[in-house]
C-alpha cells in the first residue's frame, strides 16, 4: 500500500471546475443532513501570519488541510497562501493521498460562489458585477460561466491593470466586459465581492432589488465588504453559521450587535436540501457569506484523487513499514 503524492500541476489536470461544482454542492447538502463531520478551524498565529489545520469527514473520506496567510510572503518570494491536504481512509486512517491544495482552495471557493448564486440568484441574471479583480475572481467567473449565460461583465479594482487583466480573460471567454468605477459595477444581477478589504467597499445606496451578492472576501474577524446595511435588508445564506459569524462578512455586525443568529436565514445547505427556501421573490436581495469550510476541501479532494486513480497519475510514496 502507497501513498499517492500530486504536486499542484498535476492536481489542475485532474479536476475541472464542473466536477468541483457538483462536488462541493453535494458536500453542502450533506453537510446540512447530519452526513458529514466537521470540527472547528485550528489556528496557530505567528508574528507575520498564521497556520490553519482544517479537518473533515464526508463522503467516504477523511481528510486535513493545513494552510497558511503570511500577507508578506511576496516580499520573500513566496505565495501569501500555500497549502497540503492529506486524504485518508477513515476505516484505517491510512494516508492515500498527499497533495497540493492551493489550487483547490481556490476552486473549490469558486465552486461555492457559483453553487449559491445557482440556488439564490434570478434565474434570468445575465450582468455579473465584480469588484476586486484578484486571482480568486477567475475562479468566481469560471463557475458562473457554467450556471449561467452571461451577457455583461462589469469588473472594478483599486488597481486599473487587475481590472484589464480580468476583462481580457472574459473577453476570451465570449463575454463582453465594461472596466468602471465600482458604484456602477454594482448595478448588476449578480455582484461578486473578492477583496481583503477590512471597510466597506460595497454601499447600500448602489445595490438594486434583485441581486444577488456572493461576499468571499470576508474571511477573518474585522473583514468587511458590505455596508451593514446591505446585510439587514437582505436575505441572508452562509456556508457555516458559526465560521461566518465569528470571521464572515456578517461578523462585523454581528459583533457590534447588529446582527443575531436569528437574522441568518439558512446555510446554503439547507437551502440544496430545501429544508429551508432560498430566493422568493424577484425583488429579494440575497446574499452568501463564504467562509470555505473543509467538508469543500475533502470534497474535491476526493474528485482528484479517484481521477489519479483511474488515469495512474502521481508519485507512488511507501510512508510506513507494511
Amino acid at each position: 500500500m502507497a501513498t499517492v503524492i500530486l504536486r499542484e500541476d498535476e492536481v489542475e489536470q485532474l479536476i475541472d471546475m464542473e466536477e468541483a461544482v457538483n462536488a462541493v454542492e453535494e458536500a453542502f447538502k450533506l453537510y446540512s443532513l447530519g452526513k458529514a463531520s466537521m470540527p472547528p478551524k485550528v489556528y496557530l498565529e505567528f508574528q507575520k501570519g498564521d497556520l490553519r489545520a482544517m479537518p473533515a469527514h464526508i463522503m467516504g473520506y477523511a481528510g486535513i488541510k493545513w494552510v497558511n496567510s503570511h500577507p508578506n510572503n511576496p516580499d520573500v518570494g513566496l505565495p501569501t497562501v500555500m497549502a497540503l491536504m492529506i486524504l485518508n481512509d477513515p476505516e484505517t486512517g491510512f494516508p492515500l493521498a498527499v497533495m497540493d491544495a492551493t489550487f483547490l482552495t481556490s476552486l473549490r471557493t469558486g465552486a461555492a460562489g457559483g453553487v449559491a448564486a445557482k440556488y439564490l440568484a434570478r434565474k434570468d441574471s445575465r450582468v455579473f458585477g465584480f469588484v476586486g479583480c484578484g486571482k480568486q475572481a477567475y475562479f468566481q467567473f469560471d463557475a458562473l460561466r457554467k450556471i449561467f449565460d452571461i451577457g455583461l461583465v462589469k469588473a472594478y479594482d483599486l488597481r486599473r491593470s487587475a481590472a484589464e487583466g480580468f476583462a481580457d480573460y472574459c473577453k476570451k471567454a465570449g463575454v463582453d466586459v465594461s472596466v468602471t468605477d465600482v458604484k456602477d459595477v454594482c448595478k448588476c444581477d449578480i455582484l461578486v465581492t473578492t477583496t481583503p478589504s477590512r471597510q466597506p467597499v460595497v454601499k447600500a445606496s448602489w445595490i438594486d432589488k434583485g441581486t444577488h451578492i456572493n461576499a468571499i472576501g470576508a474571511d477573518a474577524a474585522g473583514k468587511q465588504e458590505l455596508e451593514i446595511e446591505i446585510l439587514l435588508r437582505a436575505k441572508v445564506v452562509v456556508d457555516d453559521v458559526k465560521q461566518a459569524m465569528h470571521g464572515g462578512e456578517i461578523n462585523v455586525a454581528v459583533s457590534k450587535g447588529v446582527m443575531q443568529r436569528d437574522d441568518i436565514h439558512a446555510t446554503i445547505g439547507e437551502v440544496i436540501a430545501g429544508i429551508k427556501p432560498g430566493r422568493e421573490s424577484d425583488d429579494e436581495i440575497t446574499v452568501f457569506d463564504s467562509t470555505g469550510l473543509a467538508i469543500q476541501d475533502v470534497a474535491v479532494g476526493k474528485v482528484v484523487f479517484e481521477n489519479a486513480k483511474k488515469e495512474g497519475k502521481g508519485l507512488k510514496m511507501q510512508f510506513f513499514k507494511i
